[in-house]
């Protein structure tokens, strides 16, 4: 795999043409420097630039959805199947060995990746990136990704990468220390840092793609009409976990919840749908079914396979939704 600049929106502009704009899953250049996110809202129909073009989006809130335009054109439909804005496609059986190899990504993800821009702007919230995940663009149009077993470092037009064998290395390649006193939960355990990773092209494709489905999925429940106060979709190092909140915090009953996509934990082997309420819950009520945390799951084998996995996590999270909010 050779790395290569990337610019999501304008590789998604170059497909649509003239006359339309579109919105997309992934993290572009340039740098959001405004608080309190500094980073940039990637589908949201109007965080870009002004124009009167119809808004190609992935999710309901534009003028076409990709669904629209993947339907009557196959380029753009292969275009749309590895970002995960149309024409989803089945997600494959967890590869062998996963919960050692997820737990050395994680600790790279946690570790380094995320102190980069932490080290810019105090924020450390990752993104999906296609093919695995990386951070938003920071400071000087920087964005920091793992792609396969590499680690890429985009700055500006320039484009490096090093092969993932150690913590100690990944971070004097991107020279930052590899830490773990984030102000996140404090969960992870890096280890030594000069052990080699157990990580490769499988894995990170693997978990690529489940984050992308999610992301996917949580974007459109994220424009659901009448969503209270949602949150920006996120991937969180200190559980490795892609989420989005949305609901009240502060009203009676608290209808505020986390909606996330984990994947895996010491409690789960595999990867798996949640939705964490803020509030009490009804626990007479069979949906709220984990025994680990207060709140509800849906196993990776109720996904797997599926030919459209975005509309069954969608279903669920809606499932939730309407519990708690009415909608």
């Amino acid at each position: 795999m050779t790395p290569r600049y990337r610019n999501p929106q304008a590789e998604a502009d170059a497909i649509v043409g003239e006359g339309l704009t579109t919105r997309v899953l992934e993290p572009s250049p340039p740098a959001d420097v405004t608080g309190p996110w500094y980073a940039d809202d990637p589908a949201a129909v109007g965080n870009r630039e002004q124009t009167t073009a119809r808004v190609v989006t992935p999710t309901s809130a534009g003028d076409l959805r990709w669904a629209d335009l993947a339907a009557a054109d196959e380029t753009v439909a292969d275009f749309c199947r590895p970002r995960w804005l149309a024409n989803y496609q089945p997600l494959v059986g967890v590869p062998d060995h996963y919960p050692v190899r997820r737990d050395d990504l994680h600790r790279l993800a946690y570790g380094v990746v995320s102190n980069t821009r932490k080290a810019a702007n105090g924020k450390f919230g990752l993104r999906w990136t296609l093919g695995g995940f990386g951070t938003p663009f920071f400071g000087d149009d920087i964005q920091v990704r793992v792609e396969g077993r590499l680690l890429v470092r985009q700055h500006g037009d320039r484009v490096e990468a090093e092969t993932i064998t150690t913590l100690a290395a990944a971070a004097d390649f991107l020279g930052v220390e590899a830490t773990s006193d984030q102000a996140e939960h404090d969960t992870v355990a890096l280890g030594d840092l000069d052990r080699p990773l157990t990580v490769d092209e499988e894995l990170v494709a693997f978990i690529g793609d489940w984050f992308g489905m999610a992301t996917a999925a949580l974007e459109e429940l994220r424009c659901t009409p009448g969503a209270p106060d949602p949150s920006r979709v996120q991937l969180w190092p200190g559980h490795f976990d892609l989420a989005v909140e949305i609901g009240e915090a502060e009203s009676e009953p608290v209808t505020r919840a986390t909606y996330g996509a984990s994947p895996g934990d010491a409690a789960h082997p595999e990867p798996y749908l949640y939705v964490g309420p803020w509030g009490p819950i009804d626990h007479g009520d069979p949906f709220w079914n984990d025994t680990a945390f207060t709140g509800a799951s849906l196993p990776y084998a109720a996904i797997e396979g599926d030919p459209n996995p975005c509309g069954v996590a969608l279903g669920f999270y809606r499932q939730a939704l309407s519990r708690l909010t009415g909608l």
